[in-house]
């Protein structure tokens, strides 16, 4: 790709040109998912104000966890608008949490601020699942986008070395349309605008890089109306972790773009929700 070529794959409006409606639907579903289930339960997991969860608790004891980490190009959007998934989830027996972390902006293009705080987010799950009636055993992970990036990170986490927790705490991984190695998204005038990047974060983000780190399963979805680069991101990955003898499932979804990926994860019959279901065995 030339440079024009290459900031046009790291912009998604270029793909999907009904963008502002699907986000706006994605803020509308989760105002009706909360008039259904109730508001959730807001719980601190950190100091500042934005390191938050909205719990979705299901009634069914014991049950297992998803955490979805959002997107937003590092620097948009909020848990608030990524309830709609919790009917599906909580419906099929699963404690849904949508994590909230620190932006681009406010962490001053530094991507590292924002995953550790999606890895306290997950640490701290593990250690007060029971306060909440789930199964500590039973957590998997899940991101969209910039949050599949940040997802393909905490998979790659040490938890032993950083937190003293059980390495195998995540049990699986849903990445959708994500980013994980960072070095051509760095090229990119669309996404180095904002984000700082430097050899230390291109390296230490990248989670293809860090693939011996992987201990749990995971799934990989795309869809074929995505930027090519998306589209290449979630292909290298899988082949990546398929070559190292890893357990890896790589979807395509005909027909879909980048925002109806993430919309899907609330269908039980789409893409990404039935990838869900069968990640955690709920069927």
């Amino acid at each position: 790709m030339d440079q024009v070529e290459l900031d046009v794959a790291y912009d998604q409006s270029a793909y999907a040109p009904m963008i502002n409606q699907l986000q706006a639907r994605f803020t509308s579903s989760s105002i009706a998912t909360r008039s259904r289930l109730g508001l959730p339960q807001r719980l601190a997991y950190g100091p500042t104000a934005i390191e938050a969860l909205d719990l979705y608790p299901t009634r069914i004891p014991n049950a297992p966890i998803f955490i979805f980490i959002h997107g937003g190009r590092w620097l948009r959007t909020s848990a608030k608008d990524y309830g709609f998934p919790a009917d599906l989830f909580v419906n099929s027996g699963t404690n849904f949490i949508a994590l909230d972390f620190i932006q681009a902006d406010a962490a001053n293009g530094d991507l590292r601020l924002m995953g550790e705080q999606v890895r306290r987010g997950i640490a701290w799950v593990y250690r007060n699942a029971g306060t909440f009636g789930a199964d500590s055993s039973r957590i998997y992970v899940g991101g969209h986008s910039s949050g599949g990036h940040l997802c393909g990170v905490a998979l790659v986490t040490d938890w032993h070395k950083e937190f003293g927790l059980p390495a195998n705490l995540i049990s699986g991984g849903l990445l959708m349309s994500g980013l994980y190695d960072l070095k051509s998204a760095r090229l990119s005038a669309t996404r180095s605008a904002y984000i700082k990047f430097n050899d230390e974060m291109e390296q230490s983000m990248s989670s293809q890089r860090q693939i011996e780190q992987l201990r749990a399963p995971v799934t990989v979805t795309y869809g074929t109306n995505e930027s090519p680069e998306f589209q290449r991101q979630s292909r290298d990955f899988a082949a990546a972790v398929k070559a190292a003898g890893k357990p890896v499932e790589l979807i395509e979804s005909p027909n879909f773009n980048h925002f109806e990926m993430c919309e899907s994860l609330g269908n039980p019959y789409g893409p990404n929700g039935l990838a869900a279901l069968k990640l955690i065995k709920a069927f």
